[in-house]
């Protein structure tokens, strides 16, 4: 098995000709480049600091560590998940952050520990990136249950419709994904593999599993989020 070609710095360079092409366009056509400018400068300083952090914690293999970083991504995934409906972000936050829990914890522990079989059971090179994917995913699908299933209830639709109708919107662009995957677009992780010498078969077999995580995290996050969420529905209602 090869493993993956290094970009050279000043090869890398190149993939910001068409990026700096873009942003000249946008400022002759008298639209805001600076937010693309400050877009890619924002991408550049996060992604270098991600790279150090990761580097120090693929070394250190200090199970605290990565279950701080887990807990990191868990308290801030839930806050950001509740962006649609900032009126009552507070007092929902509880139920987000045990709807994530419980939907990206479970399927995270039942992949790293039985698909995978993580030794040692903390392996951050897996725990870490595999987490992120969860609890982002699942932070996704909890924003558009929250936002769709407000819109329901405020059109006086009942509480078991609007449920139901929020949960198929929240797991639209998954199921969007399992549609296309393979044939319209190949995964980021299923690419990298590939890129660093891994048999395809063996990709694929990565990649099913990444699919069966993302739709299950989304789908079991997002339910228990609109099922929490009823008593706090009735009460504005009732407001």
């Amino acid at each position: 098995m090869d493993s993956i070609q290094s970009i050279p710095l000043e090869n890398l360079a190149l993939a910001f000709i068409p990026v700096f092409v873009v942003v000249f366009i946008l400022y002759r056509w008298n639209s805001d480049g600076r937010e693309a400018l400050i877009g890619i400068s924002r991408m550049l300083v996060q992604l270098l600091i991600v790279g150090y952090f990761l580097a120090y914690l693929f070394d250190a293999r200090n199970a605290w560590i990565v279950l701080t970083v887990l807990a990191a991504m868990l308290f801030v995934s839930s806050w950001i998940s509740l962006r649609t409906v900032k009126l009552r972000r507070k007092s929902l936050y509880l139920i987000a952050l045990i709807s994530i829990f419980v939907g990206g914890g479970l399927v995270l522990l039942l992949i790293t520990q039985g698909v995978l079989g993580l030794d040692p059971w903390y392996e951050p090179r897996y725990l870490i990136p595999l987490g992120g994917m969860i609890f982002s995913s699942s932070m996704n699908s909890i924003s558009l249950a929250a936002e769709r299933i407000d819109a329901e209830i405020k059109r006086g639709v009942d509480y078991d419709k609007a449920r139901s109708i929020a949960l198929r919107a929240a797991l639209i662009p998954i199921v969007n994904a399992l549609f296309g995957v393979g044939i319209v677009s190949l995964p980021g992780m299923m690419t990298g593999q590939i890129l660093s010498g891994v048999s395809p078969l063996i990709a694929v077999r990565y990649q099913v599993m990444v699919m069966c995580m993302l739709f299950s995290a989304s789908g079991i996050s997002a339910a228990f989020f609109l099922q929490l969420i009823k008593s706090h529905l009735i009460k504005s209602k009732q407001n």
